[in-house]
């Protein structure tokens, strides 16, 4: 396994300048970056790829922004919105030499609506569709799509372990596995590793996240049994910190963090990376 950071703890929109951050989060011990890429046209892909080089990292996934107008299951206009800006992502991701696209990728976040049952169903024919035809077009071009349950403040579409599994079979296309975040495991699973269990092959990516959206370890998630779990499956994708700070405004708004969870940016990834080869060595 990998461990990541992504760039949502240090800056978005992510552009070409926030690679000075790169120095940092080889000096903390990460293999790999995960690049949160709200706009395709803030970053040029291959400056990018130039300067993980430079620092001996490597683009372990990009990490998808789904906010408003960006909707595989909304108007028409925001259904193609979305392709677009996927498929724009895949074609930048050849030039990072990165092969992993994740987040919740069916939906706008923060739309958690209570749906009328006929109303998700076709919601969930549509999303399928979807998601049928951009996993062949990302398999053709090397790249797996990792969809991500969120909690039920953050939608009403995708929450566990068990309802991905449920689209990801129901897509039936080797490109499409699952991306499973702590944070929000926490608040939807039962048992954290058992959900990794359940999702065994299937799992393509995860978030590592305190409960309380700070640093790994600091915290009260089960990291002896997500540990366990990771060994059990053979799970070989990259674990990456996905941590929030006020200090960033748009996620923090996105996210809800009115508070300061933890001092500082660097404290989360440098503490945080340094709990984590602890324990999941």
């Amino acid at each position: 396994m990998r461990l990541g950071i992504n760039t949502f703890l240090f800056a978005c929109p992510f552009h070409d300048r926030h690679t000075k951050f790169f120095p940092k989060f080889k000096q903390w011990g990460f293999d790999s970056v995960e690049i949160a890429v709200a706009a395709p046209a803030d970053m040029n892909p291959a400056y990018v790829r130039e300067q993980l080089d430079r620092n001996g990292l490597v683009a372990g996934t990009v990490c998808g922004a789904f906010g408003p107008g960006r909707d595989l299951r909304g108007k028409p206009a925001e259904q193609k919105a979305s392709i677009d800006y996927i498929k724009a992502l895949i074609g930048q991701m050849k030039v990072l030499g990165c092969s992993v696209l994740a987040g919740p990728m069916y939906s706008t976040v923060g739309r958690a609506d209570a749906e009328t049952a006929a109303a998700k169903r076709q919601q969930w024919k549509l999303v399928k569709q979807h998601l049928r035809d951009l996993a062949a077009y990302a398999g053709d071009h090397g790249v797996t799509l990792c969809i991500e349950p969120l909690n039920r403040f953050e939608t009403d579409f995708i929450n566990t372990c068990d309802q991905a599994l449920e689209m990801v079979a129901d897509v039936g296309h080797p490109a499409l596995k699952i991306h499973l975040d702590t944070f929000h495991m926490n608040i939807e699973e039962k048992d954290l590793g058992q959900a990794i269990r359940r999702c065994g092959r299937h799992l393509g990516m995860l978030h590592a996240s305190g409960s309380d959206r700070g640093t790994p370890g600091n915290d009260h998630t089960d990291w002896v049994g997500i540990a366990a779990a990771l060994k059990a499956v053979k799970y070989q994708g990259d674990v990456v910190i996905e941590s929030f700070t006020s200090d960033v405004e748009i996620i923090a708004r996105a996210a809800a963090i009115w508070r300061r969870i933890e001092p500082t940016q660097d404290e989360i990834a440098a503490q945080g990376a340094k709990f984590l080869r602890r324990a999941l060595k």
